[in-house]
């Protein structure tokens, strides 16, 4: 009983510093450094070799939620080998994973296992027993980062064939490295253990990769069934995290009673049995979507309890030490890493320029590089500490010195798309408002607040010269051809106007026979004016039926209604046009997307389609997509740029605002 009412004190005073390391983390980014590192660093210093806030007893009892979080961390790893999404690129990710494979397990082993007499934690022991901790950490220097990779790629809008072949790597690599875990775990144990390896134990070997298999086949089904049931997501995502410990549970029980009935051990590897489960629920079940969801919101809470974690359990008695080991590691991972992709992308016939470079998306480690650290460790608690600080700081490093190079990289293959996509989002959110009063006005803020760029143009010279926060205005003596030309107004994309329907008229003709503009958007006052704007193209808003048919829809579709007039700040609608060859062709049920995302419509070649599930994507075609902004970001990566059409939102956005002020005029009669 005593035993349990200390896990429970020992939990609530570690999920207390958790939760403080989660908003403490934040600071980290402030300075360059990622968010992992700071929970690390916060971690050591929460930990029971400095301020002892997570004493050293409770590292033990906390052990659970390692388990807990590796699960998690192998499920987020399986979601995102998504078959569909790796076509394209395969002969370049089969030969680059190999090929690092290869060279960074078998050389960094080597030369660990040279240099092992002068690593501290190795020496003194016999050569069997350093060549299985060098093929452990031959492994381990294996391992990427497939989050981190994610994360740089959404932040730099990277696209094209090296960074499809960066993430395709990245991902085929972990889950290869886990199954190259479990064998060469093996024969450490073995090796460590002074047993034999003859024919029985290669026998053994087999049958503990066909168990956790077929495990991994089993709990997929059994996490499939778990998703398809009638019950809330939160239920559902508790119900992921026990069986995702309930596999390290049987391992661990397995591992025990194995050599109790049979006289000798049987390890299957939890890790293994888990990303094999969620690559199964991804590419062969019925809920990927849901599961990709729950991965989302889960996954950045397991994180928080992972890493503080493992900052805890950091040694710092042998951490100056550890620091200059973890630096000679650092350059032979690196070099082994740079020669095996080299050869890759050589036999991958890959251009030169993308060879010099292939090695720099992989230098970052994080989750599960830290996992397998942990369940070193934890096995061989004699030499594991030291070991596991030695890794731990290799791993802060590559965390560290990852992200700038893949960064470089890209910039240097010319694929991030962070400038080019500025340029395009200032042009194409160029927009002239004519008339200035207290609609158009509120529609400049709205729309400067979205960083679009804004002009209102007014004749009266008086007005002009007034300040309306930030909104830049300008005077027109007239709208002639020239005049509108010598104050940049036939570069804009979009024209809105609020003046009366003749002058309106004459502007919309100028625009449609000498501009182009993309978008004319006119307040109507007259219905006999509607035939010749509708000719011109325009976009129409009729104040006097827009009230009630706005009320119309809220009444008969109010989910459906907020959503276009965007009534909750954190989500936005865009139109993106599908620019990626490697989509042409996979229906829309089949996109592995964030789960916020809804489609609202489908247009190709300018009409628009009834959209199923079912429905097969086609190059050029335009989607319009409802989400939060983050979501959006990352389906934009994924199809290709924004569309220049992205101002189809503008006219709801003027309803909104119409109606507010409509709605605040009668508040005022009152």
């Amino acid at each position: 009983m005593d035993t349990y009412l200390d896990i429970i004190l020992f939990l609530a005073g570690f999920l207390i510093v958790a939760v403080a390391a989660s908003r403490l983390s934040l600071y980290f980014l402030k300075v360059k450094l990622p968010i992992i590192t700071g929970l690390l660093v916060i971690g050591i210093i929460a930990g029971p070799f400095v301020l002892k806030l997570i004493p050293g007893e409770s590292l033990s009892q906390l052990n659970f939620i390692n388990d807990i979080s590796l699960s998690f961390i192998a499920f987020a790893a399986g979601a995102e080998l998504y078959l569909a999404e790796l076509k394209g690129r395969m002969k370049s990710i089969k030969w680059m994973t190999f090929s690092q494979l290869f060279f960074t397990f078998v050389l960094s082993s080597i030369v660990i296992f040279y240099f092992s007499e002068r690593i501290p934690f190795m020496s003194g022991f016999t050569n069997g027993v350093k060549i299985a901790i060098s093929l452990l950490i031959g492994v381990i220097f294996v391992a990427r980062s497939p989050v981190s990779a994610i994360a740089i790629i959404n932040e730099m809008r990277a696209k094209g064939p090296f960074v499809k072949t960066a993430i395709g790597v990245t991902v085929v690599k972990d889950v290869i490295v886990i199954i190259l875990f479990t064998v060469c775990f093996a024969i450490a144990d073995a090796l460590i253990s002074n047993i034999p390896i003859d024919f029985i134990l290669i026998v053994i070997l087999i049958g503990e990769l066909l168990l956790s298999f077929f495990l991994g086949w089993l709990l997929g089904k059994l996490m499939n069934f778990v998703l398809g049931l009638n019950m809330g997501t939160g239920m559902k995502a508790f119900a992921l995290i026990t069986l995702g410990y309930l596999s390290f549970f049987l391992a661990h029980q397995l591992h025990h009673y194995s050599e109790l009935w049979l006289g000798f051990h049987i390890y299957i590897e939890p890790l293994l049995i888990c990303i094999l489960a969620s690559f199964y629920v991804v590419n062969y079940g019925n809920y990927r979507r849901e599961f990709n969801k729950i991965i989302e919101r889960v996954v950045p809470k397991i994180y928080i309890l992972f890493f503080t974690l493992t900052g805890a359990a950091l040694s710092l008695d042998s951490f100056v030490e550890a620091f200059s080991i973890a630096i000679i590691f650092f350059f032979i991972r690196l070099i082994s890493m740079a020669i095996g992709a080299y050869v890759g992308g050589r036999l991958a016939g890959d251009p030169k320029s993308y060879n010099k470079i292939s090695w720099t998306p992989y230098v970052t480690q994080a989750g599960v590089a830290l996992g397998l650290v942990s369940i070193v460790s934890q096995k061989y608690p004699e030499w594991g500490a030291e070991f596991a600080t030695v890794l731990i700081t290799l791993i802060v490093i590559n965390q560290i010195v990852g992200p700038p190079l893949f960064k470089w990289a890209i910039l240097k293959v010319g694929e991030s798309h962070i400038k080019h996509d500025i340029l395009n989002e200032k042009r194409n959110k160029k927009v002239y408002i004519f008339g200035i009063e207290g609609e158009s006005l509120a529609l400049a803020r709205q729309l400067n607040a979205a960083d679009v760029q804004v002009t209102m143009v007014t004749r009266d010279r008086n007005k002009s010269m007034h300040e309306y926060d930030g909104v830049k205005v300008v005077q027109m003596k007239n709208f002639g051809l020239e005049e509108m030309k010598r104050n940049g107004a036939d570069k804009a994309d979009s024209f809105v106007l609020f003046y009366q329907d003749e002058e309106s008229l004459e502007i919309c003709e100028l625009a449609y026979e000498h501009f182009g503009t993309r978008h004319l958007v006119v307040r109507l006052n007259n219905r006999k004016f509607m035939k010749r704007f509708n000719e011109l193209g325009a976009l129409i808003v009729e104040p006097a039926s827009m009230l009630i048919n706005l009320m119309d829809h809220l009444v008969r579709s109010p989910i459906a209604t907020s959503i276009i007039l965007g009534m909750d700040e954190n989500q936005d609608t865009v139109d993106v046009e599908m620019q990626n060859q490697d989509f042409h062709g996979m229906s829309l049920r089949e996109l592995q997307m964030p789960g916020d995302i809804i489609i609202l419509a489908t247009k190709r070649n300018e009409s628009p389609i009834i959209s199923t599930g079912y429905t097969r994507l086609r190059m050029g075609d335009v989607l319009t997509l409802v989400g939060s902004r983050e979501s959006l970001e990352k389906v934009e990566l994924k199809f290709g740029h924004k569309n220049e059409a992205d101002f189809s939102r503008l006219k709801g956005m003027q309803m909104n605002l119409l109606t507010k002020q409509r709605s605040s005029k009668e508040d005022d009669s009152f």
